[in-house]
């Protein structure tokens, strides 16, 4: 995907021990005990990727792009991701998108939304209906936890798409993100 006004970053997770995996190595953002959305989190995994991931976009704001100017987003665990990292530590970026993605019932993003008072990033979210790795319900859950905490979520339902992407999810998270980052007016110099 590519804008001629937006830099588009693709970081990709670490290769980690995946415990779902029996402990064999895989590029995931984070450990789960298991994945299902009833289990606790690992959330010493999580918050360790978050630290990473700030320094990222700290990296970006140091080179004058401004924090509501920013998008994160992914698929699957990515989408997990970004829902932390938006949430809980970055509630001042211009939205969040999470593709085939959930939070477990007593995620820590649930808990933080709780405590919040402030303006809070939208959430973009695409689920397939015959998704078998990340059940819809989970997704759909996660979208009506969020709503219910404030925030301004949508959720784009596919049916008979599995984990996976399809064309139509893309350019309607490509509509999504031209609306959310429009072409800036060029500023005028005095």
């Amino acid at each position: 995907m590519a804008f001629q006004h937006i830099k588009v970053i693709y970081p990709t997770a670490p290769a980690r021990p995946y415990t779902p995996m029996k402990g064999a190595f895989s590029n995931v953002w984070f450990d789960r005990y298991k994945i299902c959305n009833d289990c606790p989190e690992h959330i010493e995994s999580i918050d360790s990727m978050c630290q990473g991931l700030t320094d990222l976009i700290n990296d970006e704001v140091k080179n004058g792009i401004a924090k509501s100017r920013i998008l994160i987003g992914g698929f699957s665990m990515g989408g997990g991701m970004a829902m932390h990292l938006a949430f809980r530590f970055h509630q001042d970026l211009a939205g969040v998108f999470a593709l085939s993605s959930f939070l477990n019932k007593d995620s820590a993003v649930y808990q933080a939304l709780k405590r919040n008072e402030s303006a809070l990033p939208e959430l973009f979210q695409c689920h397939g209906t015959a998704d078998d790795l990340v059940l819809y319900p989970w997704g759909e859950e996660t979208n009506k936890m969020l709503k219910s905490l404030g925030v301004s979520a949508s959720l784009h339902t596919f049916p008979n798409l599995n984990h996976e992407l399809n064309r139509t999810e893309i350019e309607k998270l490509k509509s999504w993100i031209v609306k959310k980052l429009p072409v800036e007016a060029p500023k005028a110099y005095e």
